[in-house]
């Protein structure tokens, strides 16, 4: 009979053991370790670039009283303020460069508020116009606010004639300045606004002051410009 030979004997359950592949360090000409420091540099330049841009302060110019449309925007009618705008540094009135001569407000800017750009301009076709009130002024009515003026006729002699209905002179115009006694602005008493007309509606504002009747200020709702 044939025997065939015996397969060696493991002297062990534990396979051979792989010898362990070797990490090679990165060398400094490895494309991908160079990429990787550029990324970090970037990163760490933009972050410090948005830091100092976000607390660099610059000096704008600000609205010291209420400016009203028409109303000569001057050095007297300005401050300065040291103020943090980031990239809105280009929408208000520097104040690090000569302030531009003819300029005028071309709607409310009020005490205390940085100047918009936008809010100026060369001319607005507005005109002031003093109109007397006799009674009672809503708080609500101040420099920077929004009316409209209504004529109210005064009452016919005969008692049987109609009285003609009130009409609307101006709408949406705004008030310049409020001239008024101590206590007229709540109680009755007399009282002048400045309010800007437009120069279209200027004749009947100007027609209902000398006709035989009053002209009524009435706030809009929301109106502040």
């Amino acid at each position: 009979m044939t025997y065939a030979p015996a397969a060696p004997a493991l002297t062990s359950g534990v396979l051979p053991e792989q010898p362990a592949a070797r990490l090679r360090r990165p060398r400094w000409r490895d494309p991908r370790l160079v990429t990787g420091l550029v990324i970090v540099a970037l990163s760490v330049a933009a972050g410090s670039w948005a830091v100092s841009a976000a607390s660099r302060t610059v000096p704008v110019f600000v609205a010291d009283g209420a400016l009203t449309p028409g109303e000569p925007v001057t050095a007297g009618s300005l401050r300065v303020a040291d103020v943090r705008l980031g990239a809105g540094t280009g929408r208000y009135l520097p104040a690090d460069a000569p302030l531009p001569g003819g300029l005028v407000a071309l709607r409310v800017v009020d005490d205390g508020e940085l100047v918009p750009l936008s809010a100026l301009g060369a001319g607005a076709d507005v005109r002031s116009v003093a109109v007397p009130v006799g009674s009672g002024l809503s708080d609500r009515i101040r420099a920077g606010a929004v009316v409209d003026l209504w004529f109210v006729p005064a009452a016919p002699v005969a008692p049987e004639a109609d009285r003609p209905e009130p009409r609307t002179l101006a709408s949406d115009v705004v008030v310049e300045q409020v001239d008024a006694a101590d206590g007229a602005i709540v109680v009755n008493g007399e009282a002048t606004l400045h309010v800007l007309v437009p120069s279209d509606a200027l004749p009947a504002v100007l027609a209902a002051l000398t006709d035989t009747g009053t002209v009524a200020v009435v706030p809009v709702a929301g109106g502040v410009r």
